[in-house]
C-alpha cells in the first residue's frame, strides 16, 4: 500500500499559493484494509476515507468509464491493481494530475509542471469530454490563475458544447462553479472562456450577449465585475453587477441558475433601482424616502449597503467618495430618528399610520438636507 498527495495541494504548493485542503490517493489497498487501519468510509460513489487523526480525505486509486450522459454518467472501478498513473489519467487538467510520494518526489506523467510554468490549462486525455462540468472548471481556473486555455483543449470544449454535453449540466452545479469563479481574482476570465467555447449561451443564455467580451457592452460589464473583485466585494455584489446586465431577463437567469435568495434579491433590486441611486444626490427629500422604500431599507439595511456598493462600483468610483451613496446614507440615518411608537400612538392625527411614518421620514430627511435646522 502506497499513499500519494495529489491534485490541488500539489499544484498550489508549486505555485506558492496557500494550500487549503490536502487530498491523497491510496494505491494497492482494499476498503477492508482501510477500515482495519482506522479510516472512516465516507464515499458513496467510490471508496473515500477520512484519516483517523487528521480527517483528511484518502481515496482508493480508481478508473472511470463513461456509461451515460452528463457528469454523473460514470462507472467507477477502484481496485488494488489500479496504478497511480491510471488514477491521474482520469483527471481533468495536467496541472491537477500531479502527485507527490511520501519522500516529496514529484510524479508528473502528463507534464503538469511544464504547463504550470507556461500558464496553460491543458486537458489530460480525450476522456476530458466525458464530463461537462470540466468546461466550467477550466473557466474557473482561468479566473483563478490567469492562465490561458490550450488550443486543443478549447477545441475539445467547443465540440462538447456542439454535441450537447453542456446541456446536461444541472443548475446547482452550474451555480456552484459560477459562484466560485465570481469570487476569484479576475472573474472576467471565466466568462471569456465560457463565451469562446459557446458554453455561456447554453448554461446562461440571458448572459450570451450581455457578458460577451467580444461586444463593447459585454467587455465593459466584465470590467465592472473585475473591479468588484479588486475591491473585495462579496458574492452578492459581484453577481448583482453581472445579473443586472440581463435586464428584464434577470429573474429568468436567477431561476435558471437557482441562485441563493440574497444574490437573486440584490440583482433584481439593482435592475429596479440602480439608475435612481446614481442620481440620489440630486433628489429631494420625498424622492430619497421613496427610493429607500423601494430598497426596503428599514428592514434590510445590509442589502441597502450592498446596493450602494454595487452602484458605486458600476460607476467606477471609490465607495467612500461616492456622492449619491453619501446622500442616500445620510437620508437613511436621518429617518432612524423618527419615533415610530409616538407616531402610532398619536390619536389626534387622522392619517393612517403608514402615511404618518412616511411624512415624518420625509421631514427628517428634509431637516438633514437643510443642515439640521
Amino acid at each position: 500500500m502506497k499513499v500519494y498527495e495529489v491534485g490541488g495541494a500539489v499544484r498550489d504548493g508549486m505555485l506558492g499559493r496557500p494550500v487549503q485542503d490536502r487530498d491523497y490517493v491510496v494505491v494497492g489497498a482494499t476498503p477492508e484494509q482501510m477500515v482495519e487501519l482506522g479510516y472512516q468510509p465516507v464515499g458513496r460513489d467510490f471508496p473515500v476515507f477520512l484519516h483517523p487523526r487528521t480527517h483528511e480525505e484518502y481515496a482508493l486509486a480508481r478508473t472511470e468509464r463513461k456509461s451515460g450522459r452528463g457528469y454523473k454518467g460514470f462507472t467507477v472501478q477502484a481496485a488494488p491493481t489500479v496504478s497511480l498513473e491510471e488514477d491521474l489519467a482520469r483527471r481533468d487538467l495536467t496541472i491537477n494530475a500531479m502527485a507527490r510520494d511520501a519522500s516529496g518526489t514529484l510524479i508528473d506523467p502528463f507534464g503538469g509542471a511544464s504547463d504550470l510554468r507556461l500558464g496553460v490549462l491543458r486537458h489530460v486525455s480525450p476522456a476530458f469530454e466525458e464530463d461537462p462540468v470540466r468546461i466550467l472548471r477550466v473557466a474557473r481556473f482561468a479566473a483563478r490563475f490567469g492562465f490561458s486555455v490550450a488550443e486543443d483543449t478549447m477545441a475539445l470544449m467547443r465540440r462538447m458544447v456542439e454535441v450537447g454535453e453542456a446541456d446536461h449540466l444541472v443548475p446547482e452545479r452550474v451555480w456552484q462553479e459560477i459562484a466560485r469563479g465570481l469570487m476569484e481574482d479576475r472573474p472576467s476570465a471565466m466568462f471569456e472562456v465560457l463565451a469562446e467555447c459557446g458554453a455561456l449561451a447554453r448554461v446562461a443564455p440571458e448572459w450570451e450577449h450581455a457578458l460577451d467580451p467580444r461586444r463593447d457592452a459585454g467587455a465593459r460589464a466584465l470590467a465592472v465585475i473585475d473591479r468588484a473583485a479588486a475591491h473585495s466585494a462579496p458574492l452578492t455584489v459581484r453577481f448583482a453587477l453581472g445579473g443586472m446586465r440581463a435586464g428584464g431577463a434577470a429573474g429568468s437567469l436567477c431561476t435558471r441558475l437557482r441562485t441563493p435568495t440574497d444574490c437573486r434579491d440584490l440583482a433584481l433590486l439593482c435592475v429596479r433601482a440602480m439608475s435612481q441611486i446614481r442620481i440620489a444626490d440630486t433628489m429631494d427629500a420625498v424622492e430619497r424616502v421613496d427610493l429607500l422604500q423601494v430598497a426596503d431599507a428599514w428592514r434590510r439595511r445590509a442589502r441597502l449597503d450592498e446596493l450602494i456598493w454595487a452602484t458605486a462600483l458600476d460607476d467606477d468610483v471609490a465607495r467612500d467618495d461616492y456622492p449619491p451613496a453619501a446622500a442616500l446614507s445620510m437620508a437613511f440615518d436621518a429617518t432612524l430618528a423618527v419615533d415610530m411608537a409616538s407616531l402610532a400612538a398619536a390619536s389626534d392625527d387622522p392619517r393612517p399610520i403608514p402615511e404618518r411614518i412616511r411624512a415624518a421620514r420625509i421631514a427628517a430627511v428634509q431637516s438633514a438636507m437643510d443642515g439640521g435646522d
